[in-house]
């Protein structure tokens, strides 16, 4: 077995957002970062970077932030934005503050508009964020849906046809499959990210979205208990169900 990568703890420290190199060798001198309970006095010194580290390693009394390769499931509430720079409440906003200083940064995993609810995946693993948004994969994300008026029975033969073409696109959307709840309820499930893609399904066939909510991305399912605004660090086994399937 191969021995674990080593990194210098200021460095480690800093990109996960505790402060700037010098702020954290003055941790380290004042006793603040604990190995295995042991204080650990020299902040330039390597650390093997063991994927229990952060169970091992207090800053303050408190445990280690996650390690680069984080991956979070966010439930998204109505009215936060999917990004770093608009005005009015991000995502961002949601996690940690520490978190939001971060190198490498926590991105979303594609985005959902401020006034859809929802499953969102974030992460600093860029190879991941790619391979779960490239079209190659087609990963399927699914939207339960609230419409304006009652639905006619046509729809479900339109969005899976692979024919629908939408205001201002020059080709047609991929087969969406649709399972009706009720007359005004349904659930969409689309392997395409197109801009406000459901909405404008919708309107095409004549009907107006009231309210759209992700509840699955891949295999992986909203957590029941997981309340809008929070979050959940991702196991193995959660990023594996994105891809279940495929």
């Amino acid at each position: 077995m191969s021995a674990a990568k080593s990194v210098r703890l200021d460095k480690l420290l800093a990109n996960l957002g505790y402060g700037s190199r010098r702020e954290i060798q003055g941790l380290a001198r004042s006793g603040a970062i604990r190995l295995d309970g042991a204080e650990w006095p020299e902040a330039g010194d390597r650390i093997p970077l063991d994927p229990d580290l952060p169970q091992r390693l207090t800053i303050d009394g408190v445990p280690l932030d996650p390690l680069p390769g984080l991956c979070l499931m966010l439930h998204k509430p109505l009215g936060v934005t999917c990004s770093h720079k608009e005005a009015g409440p991000l995502v961002y906003g949601l996690l940690p503050e520490r978190w939001r200083r971060r190198d490498p940064p926590l991105s979303t995993v594609g985005r959902l508009d401020k006034d859809t609810s929802g499953l969102l995946l974030l992460t600093d693993d860029g190879a991941l964020l790619h391979r779960i948004i490239s079209p190659k994969a087609s990963v399927a994300k699914r939207y339960r849906v609230t419409l304006d008026r009652p639905l006619s029975g046509r729809e479900a033969g339109v969005f899976a046809s692979g024919t629908l073409m939408l205001e201002g696109e020059e080709r047609p959307l991929l087969p969406v499959g649709l399972d009706v709840e009720d007359e005004t309820h349904c659930a969409v499930t689309l392997t395409e990210g197109r801009y406000h893609q459901v909405r404008r399904m919708f309107a095409a066939v004549g009907n107006h979205v009231t309210a759209l909510h992700r509840d699955r991305v891949g295999g992986l399912a909203l957590p029941t208990d997981l309340a809008a605004g929070g979050y959940r660090v991702m196991t193995a086994a959660d990023v594996a169900a994105v891809f279940a399937g495929l």
